[in-house]
């Protein structure tokens, strides 16, 4: 029989061995646990029989389930034998050279002078690192699953705050828009969108909060619309919007004090009308404040530190007339009497592009601002400098500015 054909044959014969060892998991595992029970036997019973009788059927199995293995081991040793005669012959010169030389170089007698105590006190020491680097692969584990656990969590409720937000928007149009896409809003349904708006305000988080604000200024929801004297239905500007009226408007979603103390840090809230609405002691920090309308909002005790207050409206009016707004006092939006923003306590330093009036407000109602950069030394190297009073121009021109106006006893800080 050539090699082919043997190797035909073996390879026809491993199949079968293979197929049991690998199709029956559970029966290798019920064989490879009958010498572990005959080993944990021997070690109750003190009898060496029960134990050597676990390795050779340890050995026993480790031969059937590796017999093609062997097999092929033993036709490779035979085919070099067959090969190179002369291979056996240096393996067994080998071996016995080998053996001289463990015997004549002194190693036997250094194993015999070894301290065995001292290589089984060392043996505890390797066995004690081991289970500390097992607690802490156990440990790095169970902190990875945390991480990977926590991150899906966020991912979970961010879908979820998604769909809610959504869901908010859908409700409020279907409520406040007639079937033909016109803005109509009742009474009852004005008090259920600033129901709604209040619930979910409360149960996002700053993001979802900025979210809805820009979705109800966008939508003028947030601004005082002019009605009719009849019906109070809002009155088309015949431009494809409403007309609004700031003295006796109505809006469709009063924010009133669902703001105050709420989380917006870091958040955009570009062009959002929060006029006539409580700020107070709010987290506006870092937040993008420009193009909004903050006439007559509270901002008490507010923290707008670092925000970003471009073309913000804090006023109306000039700086000699406009004063923030008080309870019970009829806001005046010609002079800007009482139409201001509270600002008394809020922290408004840091903030980015702060305009010279803004700045002059700011400082006359009691907010807490950095100090003004020093002078340069050269005035006609700035284009426009506002200088105690007076603001110059280039060429050296300057222009007297009348003073703010004083505040009244009860504003002062």
């Amino acid at each position: 029989m050539t090699e082919e054909a043997l190797a035909r044959e073996g390879s026809s014969q491993e199949l079968p061995l293979a197929s049991l060892s690998s199709g029956r998991p559970l029966l290798n595992l019920l064989l490879l646990g009958i010498p572990a029970g005959l080993l944990a036997l021997a070690g109750l019973t003190g009898q060496p029989v029960l134990g050597w009788g676990a390795v050779l059927a340890w050995l026993g199995l480790a031969g059937w389930w590796g017999q093609p293995l062997w097999v092929q081991i033993g036709r490779d040793l035979w085919q070099w034998l067959t090969t190179w005669p002369s291979l056996g012959w240096a393996a067994a010169a080998l071996g016995l050279a080998m053996a001289g030389a463990v015997v004549w170089s002194g190693v036997l007698s250094t194993l015999r002078s070894l301290s065995w105590e001292a290589i089984g006190a060392l043996g505890e020491v390797f066995g004690a690192t081991g289970q500390i680097f097992i607690a802490l692969l156990a440990a790095y584990i169970a902190w990875r699953q945390y991480v990977i656990s926590r991150d899906l969590t966020i991912q979970q409720n961010t879908i979820t705050q998604q769909q809610t937000i959504d869901a908010y928007f859908e409700g409020i149009s279907n409520l406040v828009l007639s079937p033909d896409g016109q803005l109509d809003d009742w009474p009852l349904e004005r008090a259920i969108a600033a129901g709604r708006t209040a619930a979910i305000l409360n149960g996002v988080d700053r993001f979802g909060k900025a979210k809805i604000l820009r979705f109800l200024s966008t939508a003028n929801l947030l601004s005082p619309l002019r009605r009719d004297e009849h019906l109070g239905r809002p009155i088309l500007d015949g431009k494809g919007g409403y007309q609004r009226d700031r003295v006796n408007g109505i809006r469709v979603v009063s924010l009133g004090t669902m703001l105050e103390g709420a989380d917006l840090h870091g958040t955009l809230l570009r062009g959002v009308d929060f006029s006539e609405a409580s700020l107070e002691r709010a987290n506006l920090q870092d937040c993008d404040l420009s193009h909004t309308n903050l006439c007559g909002a509270n901002l008490r005790n507010a923290d707008l530190r670092g925000a970003d207050l471009y073309r913000a409206l804090l006023f109306v009016g000039s700086l000699q007339t406009a004063s923030p707004a008080q309870p019970g006092q009829k806001p005046d939006f010609k002079t800007g009497a009482y139409a201001g923003a509270i600002v008394a306590g809020a922290d408004f330093r840091r903030v980015r592009r702060l305009s010279p009036e803004q700045r002059v407000y700011l400082a006359t109602w009691g907010a807490k601002l950095d100090p003004e950069p020093p002078l340069p030394l050269n005035s006609s190297a700035s284009p426009s400098v506002r200088v105690s009073g007076t603001e110059s121009f280039p060429g050296g021109e300057t222009e007297p500015l009348p003073p703010p106006a004083e505040p009244p006893a009860s504003l002062r800080p």
